[in-house]
């Protein structure tokens, strides 16, 4: 597997890039999400990647954050119907929060705006997905809308700190609010997430 590749950008179009490191170079297609933050050519830049294996093609995706990779990963293994192509396209069309957040919200209207993304696409991706992403999808959407009171931070760094430990987001966002609740707003992150795994156990 190649995590990530290092070197010269030679070329650079809004759907790919053509890296040169140590003298072989890599042709990687790109979202345009990771094109905006690209440098000019010749300038050195760290990419992460995806090989995507088919019958008839290796390809390499490239991404600039580790956000628009994962959510690109998600997509295509777990959305049935979603190959890399369209993967693609929805990160062009919407930044993985703003995604994360229309997914949480069930927001069916919004996902079916980007392009290659019709009505019955946008609503199984909210079927499949809505559980993966959950409670803290739709925080941390409203956290980049709204800035959160530091409680509200600290319950939302709570969550995904037990969705990181294989909470299911939904049973994440139940612990939290039961620790929050029982201790206070006085609580610390540490506490609350003790709180929280021994309301779990």
């Amino acid at each position: 597997m190649i995590s990530f590749l290092k070197g010269t950008l030679m070329e650079s179009l809004p759907t790919q890039v053509t890296l040169d490191v140590h003298g072989v170079g890599y042709e990687m297609l790109i979202p345009l999400s990771s094109y905006d933050k690209l440098p000019q050519p010749g300038g050195e830049v760290r990419i992460l990647t995806q090989l995507v294996i088919r019958e008839d093609a290796h390809t390499l995706y490239g991404f600039m954050t580790a956000a628009e990779r994962d959510l690109f990963r998600l997509l295509i293994h777990t959305v049935s119907g979603i190959g890399p192509k369209l993967a693609l396209n929805i990160l062009s069309g919407m930044n993985p929060t703003a995604f994360r957040g229309a997914v949480a919200n069930g927001d069916v209207k919004a996902l079916s705006q980007i392009s290659g993304v019709g009505k019955k696409t946008a609503e199984r991706i909210v079927v499949e997905l809505r559980d993966k992403v959950g409670a803290a999808g739709a925080w941390e959407a409203a956290s980049a809308k709204h800035a959160l009171t530091p409680e509200d931070q600290k319950n939302n760094d709570a969550v995904l700190a037990l969705t990181a430990l294989g909470y299911k987001p939904v049973e994440a966002h139940d612990a939290v609010r039961g620790a929050a609740a029982l201790l206070g707003p006085t609580a610390t992150l540490e506490q609350l997430v003790r709180a929280a795994l021994k309301k779990g156990a």
